[in-house]
């Protein structure tokens, strides 16, 4: 039993419920369990038992974030990285979870940005229009390299 005096088997109903909800990382289990004031030898069981069961699964949360963000969000690819990169989701699960990306998908969230910069910003001289676009589109996470592909097609 923790400290709180909520036991290891209500800690575990009450994260299978929270990870059946949505997809969650283990960094999220952690901090929700450490909220829940369940620690050491109990904490690290719970996880274990949310894993086995398949319930915590990162992989699979790295290609759900990845589909989300991308098609809801509109987020690039390097911005997509650095948020998993934060929840300490591994190389591995953030290549699987790239699978899921279709350029299709990248290149329709780069038009789809670039249109709504000339809308807000139509009024710019070309130069600064250009300029504040490729600003925009970094801020969504699209690489130089990206943008200038579809920019050059757009021209």
């Amino acid at each position: 039993m923790s400290n709180s005096g909520i036991s290891k088997d209500e800690a575990l109903n009450k994260l299978q419920r929270y990870c059946a909800y949505q997809e969650r990382c283990h960094q999220e289990v952690r901090n929700k369990l450490i909220g829940l004031k369940v620690y050491g030898d109990d904490l690290e069981d719970v996880i274990s038992s949310l894993i086995s069961e398949d319930f915590l699964n990162e992989e699979r949360y790295a290609r759900a974030y990845v589909r989300g963000k991308s098609r809801i969000k509109r987020w690039g690819k390097m911005k997509i990285r650095t948020q998993l990169k934060a929840k300490q989701i591994s190389d591995y699960c953030i290549r699987k979870g790239f699978e899921e990306l279709e350029e299709s998908q990248n290149r329709e969230n780069i038009l789809h940005w670039i249109q709504k910069v000339e809308k807000d910003y139509g009024n710019l001289e070309p130069c600064l229009l250009k300029r504040k676009t490729i600003q925009y589109l970094s801020n969504k996470g699209f690489s130089f390299e990206e943008i200038q592909q579809i920019s050059d097609l757009e021209d």
